[in-house]
């Protein structure tokens, strides 16, 4: 996937992945930044309807506080479902929790 484009966006690398899907450092080419773009398993897809990936992306992104990514677009194609987030800069949490 990497230097392929999805919609308008142009995927750098992979920063990560989960039982949802992969995230991937972007491109977007129309606005000129980069934004954290996770693609969406096929396989969550046929788990969970695309109404409630859509719905969570809607509820998350109508959220305002410093710890929460906005949600600037969701979206499909033919072939994939992704979920565009908001690019913070900070210390990566894995550290944090293995003290606890």
């Amino acid at each position: 996937m990497i230097e392929k484009t999805l919609d308008h966006y142009r995927m750098l690398g992979k920063v990560g992945e989960g039982g949802m899907g992969v995230v991937y450092r972007a491109r977007d080419e129309v606005l000129n930044r980069d934004v954290p773009l996770k693609l969406v398993s096929q396989g969550a897809v046929n788990k969970v309807a695309p109404v409630h990936l859509l719905r969570e992306a809607q509820t998350a992104s109508s959220l305002n506080h410093p710890n929460i990514c906005t949600i600037p677009q969701a979206g499909e194609t033919s072939d994939d479902s992704y979920v565009v987030m908001e690019l913070k800069y900070g210390p990566l949490v894995e550290p944090s929790v293995e003290t606890i």
